[in-house]
């Protein structure tokens, strides 16, 4: 019985650490969808983030995609931004490194610029 109990402690442990230690979000805007992802929890500072870029359910390749995260101005604060460039891994995904200099809601515009077609503007929120 002391062995069963510990296996399931063990496994419950195993659990809420693989939940703890990343971070994924969906946006979509029409037929764009992006999957959000992040090695590690979001925090304040530098955050590796990757997106994998899907419109009408087909990878979005050699696309040019910029993220901008700001905060506006509040009482007695400035607003905040980062805006950055960000890298094409491959088969439809990008990493880019964001600053977040503060706890909070940032917001997060993602402008993809494919080779042809559209240009397109994805917004979602992060909350560190």
């Amino acid at each position: 019985m002391k062995t069963l109990a510990k296996i399931f402690f063990a496994l419950l442990l195993g659990v809420t650490l693989s939940h703890a230690a990343a971070f994924s979000k969906d946006a979509k805007f029409r037929n764009v969808k992006i999957h959000i992802t992040a090695d590690k929890p979001l925090t304040t500072g530098a955050n590796v983030l990757e997106f994998s870029i899907k419109k009408g359910g087909k990878l979005v390749k050699d696309a040019n995609v910029v993220v901008r995260a700001f905060m506006p101005a509040m009482p007695g604060m400035p607003a905040m931004e980062s805006k950055v460039t960000a890298k094409a891994l491959g088969n439809g995904t990008y990493s880019a490194k964001l600053n977040l200099a503060m706890g909070g809601t940032w917001q997060i515009h993602i402008f993809i610029t494919p080779k042809t077609g559209r240009k397109y503007r994805v917004k979602t929120s992060l909350n560190i």
